[in-house]
């Protein structure tokens, strides 16, 4: 397999540190979650799901780009939960919601669907993190 690209982030004390990039695009401050700040930094979660929601829309779009369906204002939003389990410790599971305008909610699932076998961080994560892949009629509101 040929080698795309490959990033390079080092993280300094850990949920209350930052993670910095080696080419220095990347410096951020970290915070672990809390529902209640409504400020402050960012935390693992929010940037795994960012990743996540970028990955799998570009996902989305080639799907829909090869079956010649308009995808210009589709949306992704990515929802990752971290939970704690009494006997396997901290895990994560991630809801995907994808909003594709002009498309009936079949149409989308079936592009969502096909975009989940396709997408690197859907690979990566298979049979390690519940993924649930939703079609939803609406735009999220961010």
């Amino acid at each position: 397999m040929e080698s795309l690209y490959t990033a390079h982030v080092t993280s300094r004390g850990g949920r209350e540190g930052f993670v910095r990039s080696s080419d220095g695009r990347l410096n951020l401050k970290l915070s672990a979650p809390n529902e209640a700040a409504a400020e402050g930094p960012t935390n693992p979660e929010q940037l795994f799901a960012a990743g996540y929601g970028a990955c799998f829309h570009s996902a989305v779009k080639a799907v829909a780009k090869s079956r010649r369906l308009d995808c210009e204002d589709s949306e992704v939003t990515a929802n990752v939960t971290l939970m704690k389990g009494e006997e396997e410790g901290y895990r994560l599971s991630v809801r995907l919601d994808v909003y594709i305008p002009g498309l009936s909610e079949e149409q989308t699932r079936e592009v969502a669907d096909k975009a989940h076998e396709t997408c690197p961080y859907s690979k990566a994560t298979r049979g390690d993190i519940d993924v649930e892949v939703r079609a939803v009629a609406h735009q999220a509101q961010a």
